[in-house]
């Protein structure tokens, strides 16, 4: 269950921070209740993931799979321009969380 939390956590988090430029500094009611509501969830099911994943462990697989989320929506949906700096740093964010999961004792699996 700790997986799945965490999971929605990270939906929600991209859901609500892909909802901020339309918030327009928050003028705007509908995206600003979706970032509301969002963050909320995010951090709801993130405090569900750590009563059984470790803080920093959770945290490095949210903020990663976060990043990496919302930059491809951003190239996808706003036209964003992706060199290739960018995706070298993302492929390290992955291969970050990949060794995080797959060789840290740390992680719980």
């Amino acid at each position: 269950m700790q997986w799945l939390f965490l999971s929605i956590a990270i939906i929600s988090e991209v859901m609500a921070t892909s909802a901020l430029k339309s918030s327009n500094g928050f003028t705007q009611l509908w995206p600003s209740l979706v970032v509301v509501a969002g963050y909320a969830a995010a951090f709801f099911f993130l405090s569900l993931t750590l009563r059984t994943i470790p803080v920093g462990i959770a945290y490095a697989v949210w903020s990663g799979a976060g990043i990496v989320l919302i930059t491809l929506i951003a190239w996808l949906v706003l036209g964003q321009a992706l060199d290739g700096p960018a995706i070298v740093g993302l492929t390290l964010i992955v291969a970050g969380v990949v060794v995080l999961n797959v060789f840290s004792k740390s992680a719980i699996h």
